[in-house]
């Protein structure tokens, strides 16, 4: 598999630690090193901004897909390749989804859980077929990977469903992983 465009899953709180934003930073960067085009939200803070931003500076495109009623509040980030506006959510996640190679997922809300299960979900159903992987910083999607595994446990997913994803605990890891998939 050629990897040439991946979508990032990310928050865009204003307070959210440092070491979030680093890691988003630095995926950005490495990303850009990589010559890999970022997908992402579109948004100019938080992890959001801190991703494309450490993209940016380090010559990479990035395309940022942001729903009208988000850019309307000037959350859009001026500064990337593309800022595409679209209707909704779901035109959103729909191009997040289907116009990637893989998808990683770094700390968010409720939108990053959203856009990651539905990820899943798409995967599960045949409808994509890149790798997710999700930066687990500080075991923050621990509880969320906790629950995806009760849901094999419990028989609610095959055991073989859980080859769906695959768990890093930083973006170092995220881009070895990467390369394992693009080797494969």
């Amino acid at each position: 598999m050629n990897i040439k465009k991946a979508t990032v899953f990310c928050g865009a709180s204003r307070t959210c630690k440092n070491e979030y934003l680093e890691q988003a930073s630095k995926l950005g960067e490495l990303l850009a090193q990589k010559g890999i085009e970022i997908i992402y939200g579109g948004g100019n803070i938080g992890l959001m901004g801190h991703l494309a931003d450490g993209a940016l500076s380090n010559g990479g495109k990035v395309t940022g897909i942001i729903p009208n009623f988000l850019q309307d509040l000037e959350l859009g980030h001026k500064g990337i390749t593309e800022l595409r506006q679209v209707e909704n959510l779901h035109k959103r996640e729909e191009i997040m989804m289907t116009e990637p190679d893989c998808i990683i997922a770094l700390p968010g809300g409720i939108g990053t859980f959203s856009e990651l299960l539905q990820a899943i979900t798409w995967k599960r159903l045949w409808q994509i077929k890149s790798p997710i992987i999700i930066v687990n910083i500080n075991d923050y999607f621990k509880p969320l990977i906790d629950m995806l595994n009760r849901s094999i446990d419990e028989n609610f997913l095959k055991e073989e469903f859980a080859n769906l994803w695959t768990v890093v605990n930083n973006v170092d890891e995220a881009m070895k992983s990467l390369e394992k998939q693009k080797l494969s």
